[in-house]
């Protein structure tokens, strides 16, 4: 039974088994022949064709080898030069690229045809890089505005300013084709962070991992005159920041921007300009304040920062407008600062239930122990109802007050030197009484640390003290 089965199969079928037996000659033929054409480039010489794969890199990508070590052919899983230990120049930056393994993968039928060499894409493999401030904008466009296909796989990025670093950027990785094109990987500040780019590149959305830092760029389009313009808004925990910008090689300008938190509200313009030096002009509207956020701030800390202090040139105007109906003990706030080469030049106008202080001075964040000089007018068309605001009592009625204190403060070693206190012009204290209030004011206001000791309680006791 069986062998008829067989026969009838081998007389219908025969042609057919045949055809497949003779394929299997075929396959084999196909393979040897693929991997011959695949293998045979590794005996190559690429120190001959080098000029010809740089010359095509730099048309076609627009990055210049300068210098590499060595270059090797490998055929699989797919045909690549691999150039190894490759430094890539730009024009219009001093930095480097160096670049650990350049992939460069030729168009199937171009490993052989160098004359006519054509890549499918680029992969710069463990590449670091220190760029200056002013040569970032260059390096980004340099990269997204690539129309061949280019992996940046782990990619260091240093930015400095004036060989002080500013910021550094770990394990970047961006692909401009594939299923993660547009998208940026990395480690910032210690964590990881993944950033999305649209196709038209004028939407960026930024988020740092496992932080809750949230952040949305969106760039204007038709810019001109190289001027780089647009939106940007963030949400860090529950503080939401939001502003207008418009950049250039020179300045960063900041506009209806605003921040708003639940202990901090406030509207402000900037206008940053980088060259010749660093300069900082701002004005900022608080619209909401909590007073107990100036117990956080850390004096030391501050100080400690010494040589970006020095560095800073800024003039900056804050004020405060108190709402109707708030509880806020201030109704107006106005400080002018000046800081240029550590030294900060102020005055403050502040109005309290139609009570006036009027403060000006300087102090020089450089020294071991900064001294805050001060001159300060206190005005009041109601002694009365001046006292009232620290629930003090007084028999004075409609009686005037003007007060002029002038001296100095060491903010670190909480000791103050009273230079003159006249009250009326008919009062000016003698030198017995300076040391008196001297020594009243430090062990009363300045018992505690700095800032938070100067509240209602302690300038109460302090005025009951020497009243």
């Amino acid at each position: 039974m069986i062998n008829k089965i067989y026969k009838t199969i081998n007389n219908k079928y025969s042609r057919f088994f045949k055809f497949l037996f003779f394929l299997r000659y075929l396959f084999a033929i196909f393979i040897i022949t693929t991997s011959l054409f695949l293998f045979i480039p590794s005996f190559f010489d690429y120190g001959k064709r080098a000029k010809v794969i740089k010359s095509y890199i730099y048309d076609n990508y627009d990055l210049r080898i300068s210098d590499y070590q060595q270059i090797k052919y490998k055929a699989l899983p797919f045909p690549a030069l691999e150039f190894e230990n490759v430094k890539i120049d730009f024009e219009k930056t001093s930095s480097n690229l160096n670049v650990k393994k350049m992939k460069i993968y030729p168009k199937f039928f171009h490993i052989y045809n160098y004359e006519n060499f054509q890549t499918k894409k680029i992969i710069l493999k463990d590449n670091n890089i220190v760029l200056k401030t002013l040569d970032l904008k260059y390096f980004i466009s340099h990269i997204f505005d690539q129309n061949n296909k280019l992996y940046l796989n782990n990619l260091n990025l240093e930015i400095i300013d004036k060989n002080q670093s500013i910021m550094a950027v770990k394990n970047i990785k961006y692909s401009n084709y594939g299923y993660k094109k547009n998208l940026i990987t990395g480690e910032l500040f210690g964590k990881n962070f993944k950033t999305q780019i649209d196709n038209d590149l004028k939407k960026i959305k930024f988020n740092l991992l496992n932080s809750g830092i949230l952040a949305e760029l969106s760039l204007n389009k038709n810019n001109k005159n190289d001027i780089t313009s647009g939106t940007f808004k963030s949400k860090i925990l529950n503080t939401n920041l939001k502003f207008n910008f418009s950049y250039d090689d020179e300045k960063l300008q900041i506009s209806n921007s605003y921040l708003r938190n639940k202990n901090l509200s406030f509207n402000n313009d900037i206008t940053i300009i980088f060259n010749p030096f660093l300069q900082i002009n701002s004005k900022i509207l608080i619209e909401e304040f909590n007073p107990y956020l100036i117990q956080k701030v850390d004096l030391n800390k501050f100080l400690s920062f010494k040589n970006i202090i020095k560095k800073i040139n800024s003039e900056s105007e804050i004020e405060f407008i108190s709402k109707k109906f708030s509880r806020d003990h201030i109704d107006n706030l106005n400080l002018k600062i000046d800081l240029a080469y550590g030294r900060m030049n102020y005055s403050k106008k502040l109005s309290i239930s139609d009570n006036f202080l009027n403060c000006s001075g300087d102090i020089n964040f450089l020294e071991d122990f900064p001294l805050l000089f001060f001159n300060c007018n206190i005005k009041s068309n109601d002694k009365q109802k001046f006292l009232k605001l620290f629930s003090i009592k007084s028999k004075s009625k409609k009686e005037t007050l003007n007060i002029e204190v002038e001296g100095n403060l060491s903010i670190l070693n909480k000791k103050i030197n009273f230079k003159k206190i006249l009250v009326n012009e008919e009062y000016k204290a003698s030198k017995e009484d300076l040391k008196y209030f001297k020594k009243t004011f430090e062990n009363i206001v300045l018992k505690n640390f700095f800032l938070e000791s100067f509240n209602y309680n302690n300038i109460k006791e302090f005025i009951l003290e020497i009243s």
